[in-house]
Formats: structure tokens, C-alpha cells, sequence
């Protein structure tokens, strides 16, 4: 499961073991009733084994965690089409089985990145890597002029602080310092560092600002800490900040602080003293040039997808995603063990395996159920949905016969009997169908009637598809390489995929196709404030992950939300917000935090290539 949005579910820290059949202690007549209505219902159950082995499987070693641009994610891709071929289901590719698509994996230094620094006596180059290395978001390309030193680089008008305020920056070179003034913390009510801290928070408001370029300085560190350089490709960011940023130690800049007669760690103490900021023009002899010169590395991946025809054209998606992160990246909550493969057995080979288990009992009902079944496992869900997001915009299938989305995200680790069921709002007959179907199952499930959250369901959404999403919850394993094939929970998960298999079955055989809804979301409520959760105030719109090369796609808009009631639409592409550019969600993100409740902000957007613009009231998000 990607985890751009993943704090907003419940998040637990108990590791799960395999657990033993405890259906059967309520009694063997329960056991021997229930299995009755498994045989009497589809002839078969999926089998806890070959679940478990397919897991077994995906998160071998050789599968290298299943990362994008690496041998495993193609042996897990192969694995899968072989299994689709031995069920004898047709293939729904572009390439037979497969749909290729492009993700961009990741960055690297190419040759030619410099710094030079002219003090108008004489010229040092700078050491690659020793003495500065550019971050893998910076724009590349030169850039080069009169240097200014602006504080933390911070804009922050609820806490009446702004190291710009009284500052020139524009198309010149801006040193800053890392992480935010000491007393921001105090104001803000949280012991943590807010967004003001977040470099790429720094990097888009020292732009906006007209800043040519950004060089980050550590300042002060703690004891017993070196002034190291940030390894590059170790921070996350967009694709590219539109602002070229470098970091540079302590130790280079503090010769361009001698002028001033002071060094960074004195600079720095001294705004921490005063919570005021000490931002000024370094001597007009100063000058720094420097060159960035980054590769976006890109790899080729595939959705695997396999069709079982029924008697009519209309079909239902059965899905899951089976990319992880490899040997760990940004995303890994172990960073200490990014290098290791990170397996991915909950996350995601057990939704993988479900699917596979699933292809096995349905496919020898070809040509016998009403609507056909499309088995789709995506690529790219961990880099922001991607592979889901190229289906919908590429489908292979006529997307106006899809009657109903299936997916199924870290099902293999349930714990006390509790599965969460997202999406039970988007389709008209979906609660009464789960309803009818869950008293033949032991499980206590949990609704969600958004079809809205961090995982593929996402992208059908967008295109009015009802969906349901399978989740047994968060555990201390996700994204780390503890997350193993031997605390997958098998048994109760081939029970959850008879409980699936059943739903399925029942929008399969139905006599009209389930209607979808649009889930209308709560009106946003309380006092207004800057705030209030998410990234700010409240706009309404759902981004699409696939990859936009300038500004925001809006994969959907909220009914009723600041953004419907301005007459935005699914498919506008936002280009600027407030009177700031918007490159990417990150821009859009930045812009948001530094809105308030109540503020009508100017929004313009790309309808079918032609601007159109709106006056936009942000409201309250609750």
C-alpha cells in the first residue's frame, strides 16, 4: 500500500503471528455448516496452502521486493502470467498478458555538477560530495549571481515570522539554514518540527520568492554529530523542485560568513535568541556559481491482467498490486535497513496471492457467470498508484462495462477477526450484499462508505466505478524487511477470500449492475482556523497519481466541496493557486498550508488545454 496518505488510517504496532483456525472453538457444527454453504455456493474454498505458498513466492529473495526497476518486480510479473496461462484465462494486456507503462524510479548524478565560489581575490571549487551535493529534486541547469543569506528560508505568518520580509533574493544565490527557529515548536503546541522545516517547503517558498538558487547549510549540530552532507536521493521530493538546491557543509560556508564577522553557528544562536530574523546581503564581491546536472532514472513496468468471459460484455475487476519497495527507499520505516530487501509479504503479496486464489476458484466457471472477470495486478501502486492510474486512462477493457471494482491491500494479517471494508458508499446494493453475506462469516467487519484511500480502488473511483476495498490493518512490520511470509495469518485470510469470493459472485449474477454513488463527505464543521487537519484548509479536490508533467490533474472532485461549488470538474488540470504557480502536488500541498479558512483565493485550471478561472472560498477541513 503507497503511503503518501497512509497516517490517515488507524495505525497499529502489534506484530500479528499466525494464528490457528479459532473459527473452530465455537464449535464443529459452526466449522461443518459453514463449509456446507462454501460447497454449496461455489463448489470449492480457497485453500490457506496454496495462499500461503503463492506469498512464499512473491517475497522470496529473488523477487528483491518486488521494487520497480529491478529483476524481481519481472520474475513476480512472469509468476503471475505463467499462473493466469496454466488457469487457461485470456489475456488482457497490450502484450498479451502485460501492460507496459514508464515510472520514474529514482535519480542520479551525472557528470559536470559544480560549485564555485568567487570572493573577488580569488576562486575555490567546491568537492562533489565532500564539500556540497545537490539534492535528486533540484531543477539542473546553471545558475549563478550575488549571494544572500536568508535565515531558515522560512514564510510563516501564524507564528509573525518571515526571513524574507525585508530581503531582495530575486535571481540571486539564497543560503539558508536547515529545520525552522527554535520557538516555533512552543508556538505551535506540537514538541515536533512543522512544515515550515520540510526542505521542500523551503525550496518552493525561497522560489516564489525569485530566488535563482538555494544552497542549505546543517548550522548547528548536536553533540557527538558531524556536519554531513545528505546522502543524495535520500530525501523525498517531486520530480523536480523547479529551483536549483544544493546542500553545503558548515565548514565551506562559514568562509563566506567571515565577512560578516561571524559564522554560521553564531548566525544561527542568534535567531534562536531572538526569534527574529537576521537575514542579509553578503558583500556584493561574493559571487557563487554552480551546476546541477540530474538523470531522472526510469524503469519499464507491467500491469498483469488475465479476463474470464461470462455471457455478456459488462465485468468486474478483481485486483491488488504486487510492487513493493525493494531494498527500501524514502518510503521505508526502517531506514537504517534501506539496502535489505524490503519483502512485502502483507504489503502487498497477500492482496497478490488473494487474486491468484481467487483466478483458481473462479476459472472454471468460464462462459457460465452473467459478467466476465477481469484479474488485474498492478505495477507502480508504491510510486503513487501509477499502475492503476495508466489502466483507467489506457484501459484494455471497455472502461464503460466495468460494473464494480474489487481490491484487496494487506489482507493477510488479520487481527482479532476485525477487516476493514472501504468504498461500501459507492455502490448502491454494496451494504446489502456485504450485510446478507457477513453473517456466514466470523469476521467483525468495519465500513467505510469513501471509495477515497491510499491504494489502487483510488483510480476507479475517479472514473465512477463502485468499489470495494479489503484491509486487515497496520502492524509494526509495514515497509520494513520484518514484514515476512511467516506472520501472514493464511487461514483466516483464505476465509476472507471466500467472503470475497462470495460478494463478487452476488454483483456478478445480479440482474441490473450495482448503480454507483457519490459518497458526499460531511459537511466540514468548527471554528474556523488555519488549519484543521489534512494540509490546511479544505479545497475538495481527489489528485490523480499518474504522472502530470506540469500542474495538478484533478482525478475527482468532492460533491459539495469549495472546489465543486467553484465549478471545478474532474479532468482540470490546476496551474495556479492564490496567485503561485503549481507545478506539482507538492506546490499544491505548500500552497494550501500558507492558506487560512475563509480565504477566497483566485484558482485557475486547464479544461481540454483552455484556462478557465474561478474564485474559490476555503473552508474549514474537518
Amino acid at each position: 500500500m503507497v503511503s503518501f496518505t497512509r497516517n490517515q488510517m488507524n495505525r497499529s504496532t502489534t506484530t500479528a503471528s499466525i494464528r490457528s483456525r479459532r473459527w473452530r472453538v465455537a464449535g464443529l457444527a459452526v466449522a461443518l455448516s459453514f463449509c456446507a454453504i462454501r460447497v454449496a455456493a461455489n463448489n470449492d474454498s480457497a485453500d490457506a496452502k496454496r495462499y500461503l505458498d503463492d506469498i512464499k513466492a512473491l517475497a522470496a529473495p529473488a523477487m528483491e521486493g518486488r521494487g520497480a526497476g529491478t529483476k524481481g518486480i519481472e520474475l513476480a510479473a512472469n509468476l503471475i502470467e505463467r499462473r493466469y496461462r496454466s488457469l487457461r484465462l485470456q489475456p488482457a494486456g497490450v502484450k498479451s498478458y502485460l501492460q507496459p507503462f514508464t515510472v520514474i524510479t529514482g535519480a542520479k548524478l551525472k557528470d559536470g555538477n559544480r560549485l564555485e565560489v568567487d570572493d573577488g581575490k580569488s576562486k575555490r571549487e567546491l568537492a562533489l560530495n565532500a564539500d556540497f551535493v545537490p539534492f535528486s529534486f533540484s531543477a539542473s541547469g546553471d545558475a549563478a549571481g550575488v549571494v544572500v543569506f536568508a535565515g531558515y528560508g522560512v514564510t510563516a505568518p501564524e507564528f509573525g515570522y518571515d526571513d524574507y520580509a525585508h530581503l531582495d533574493v530575486k535571481d540571486k544565490i539564497t543560503v539558508i539554514l536547515r529545520y525552522e527557529p527554535a520557538g516555533f515548536a512552543a508556538k505551535s503546541g506540537n514538541a515536533g518540527l512543522t512544515q515550515h522545516s520540510q526542505l521542500i517547503t523551503k525550496a518552493i517558498n525561497a522560489r516564489n520568492h525569485g530566488a535563482k538558487a538555494v544552497i542549505l547549510l546543517n548550522g548547528n549540530v548536536g553533540p557527538g554529530e558531524e556536519d554531513l552532507l545528505t546522502k543524495f536521493g535520500s530525501v523525498n521530493g517531486p520530480e523536480n523542485a523547479g529551483i536549483a538546491i544544493v546542500q553545503a557543509t558548515n565548514a565551506a560556508a562559514n568562509v563566506w560568513f567571515a565577512g560578516a564577522g561571524k559564522t554560521v553557528a553564531e548566525i544561527q544562536d542568534q535567531i534562536n535568541a531572538s526569534s527574529a530574523p537576521t537575514s542579509f546581503a553578503f558583500s556584493d564581491k561574493l559571487r557563487i556559481s554552480l551546476t546541477v546536472n540530474i538523470e531522472k532514472t526510469r524503469a519499464t513496468v507491467n500491469n498483469v491482467l488475465a479476463y474470464l468471459p461470462g455471457k455478456t460484455d459488462e465485468y468486474i475487476v478483481i485486483g491488488a498490486h504486487y510492487d513493493h519497495l525493494g531494498y527500501g527507499n524514502i518510503d521505508s520505516l526502517a531506514p537504517s535497513q534501506i539496502g535489505q530487501i524490503h519483502p512485502g509479504a502483507d504489503d502487498n503479496a497477500s492482496g497478490t496471492a488473494g487474486v491468484l486464489e481467487l483466478a483458481r476458484l473462479l476459472a472454471p466457471r468460464k462462459g457460465q457467470l452473467q459478467r466476465g472477470i477481469l484479474f488485474a495486478d498492478f505495477a507502480g501502486e508504491e510510486l503513487g498508484l501509477l499502475g492503476s492510474a495508466e489502466w483507467v486512462k489506457e484501459p484494455t477493457l471497455p472502461l464503460e462495462k466495468a460494473v464494480a471494482m474489487i481490491n484487496m491491500d494487506m489482507i493477510g494479517r488479520i487481527k482479532d477477526e476485525k477487516v476493514f471494508i472501504g468504498g461500501t458508499g459507492t455502490g448502491a446494493t454494496f451494504k446489502d450484499i456485504l450485510d446478507e453475506e457477513k453473517r456466514k462469516f466470523p469476521f467483525h467487519f468495519e465500513y467505510s462508505a469513501s471509495g477515497y484511500a491510499a491504494s489502487d480502488h483510488t483510480s476507479f473511483v475517479g472514473k465512477k466505478i463502485p468499489v470495494l476495498f479489503f484491509f486487515s490493518g497496520l502492524h509494526s512490520d509495514y515497509h520494513k524487511p520484518s514484514d515476512t511470509w511467516d506472520k501472514i495469518d493464511a487461514p483466516d485470510a483464505a476465509k476472507l477470500l471466500d467472503f470475497i469470493d462470495d460478494v463478487a459472485l452476488k454483483l456478478d449474477s445480479a440482474s441490473e449492475r450495482v448503480a454507483f454513488v457519490t459518497v458526499k463527505e460531511d459537511q466540514p464543521t468548527g471554528p474556523a482556523a488555519s488549519g484543521g487537519g489534512g494540509y490546511g484548509p479544505y479545497f475538495g479536490s481527489i489528485p490523480d497519481f499518474g504522472q502530470e508533467e506540469n500542474g495538478v490533474k484533478f482525478s475527482d472532485v468532492r460533491p459539495g466541496s469549495p472546489a465543486a461549488k467553484a465549478g471545478f470538474k474532474a479532468g482540470d488540470v490546476l496551474v495556479e493557486f492564490g496567485g503561485k504557480p503549481i507545478h506539482n502536488l507538492y506546490d499544491f500541498t505548500d500552497a494550501l498550508r500558507r492558506s487560512k479558512v475563509g480565504d477566497v483565493v483566485d484558482v485557475q485550471v486547464l479544461r481540454n488545454g483552455k484556462p478557465v478561472s474561478a474564485s474559490v472560498t476555503l473552508e474549514q477541513r474537518k
